[in-house]
């Protein structure tokens, strides 16, 4: 009775393993927006599901370092859903990074206005028999911080003028 429960199981955890599971993808770190406190950036997590049904997601769990150093990090409860099959569900996934973090990244700012970065993301979602299944994501890179004549039209006029 033992060996029959045995390979039962063996079974089960075989067909579980080969089951599709779905897959994600995250994009760069995105400038976004300021404010009087802090600048806004974003990347998008993009997810595939391979069933023909709408998946749970749990959560989205974030860490964003730069220069080695812990700037944001949080969690996004609930979501919402994964669509189905053929359909790629974008995910936003915003982080505040404060002024003062940015002052003490003076030396790097100060080469080429740009900031070093690692954002580490963890989308748990809620698959049937399964349960909680997570997909640990990174990706790094810099991204180029504003300058005033952006803000003020003078990007724009630089491209027009190059154009």
């Amino acid at each position: 009775m033992a060996s029959l429960m045995d390979k039962a199981k063996g079974f089960v955890a075989d067909k579980i393993a080969h089951m599709p599971k779905p897959e994600a993808s995250l994009d760069k770190v995105t400038f976004k927006g300021m404010t009087r406190e802090a600048i806004t950036v974003h990347s998008h997590v993009n997810v595939t599901n391979p069933y023909s049904h709408r998946i749970p997601i749990c959560d989205i769990a974030f860490n964003l370092k730069c220069g080695g150093k812990e700037v944001a990090s949080g969690t996004i409860p609930d979501p919402g859903w994964i669509e189905d099959s053929g359909e790629v569900t974008k995910l936003e996934v915003p982080a505040k990074v404060p002024y003062d973090f940015l002052i003490s990244l003076m030396k790097d700012l100060g080469r080429d206005w740009d900031i070093d970065y690692e954002l580490l993301v963890k989308l748990t979602i809620d698959l049937p028999i399964i349960g909680n299944f997570t997909i640990p994501l990174e990706t790094a890179g810099e991204f180029k911080l504003p300058t005033l004549s952006d803000f003020f039209g003078g990007a724009a006029k630089t491209e027009e003028a190059t154009a």
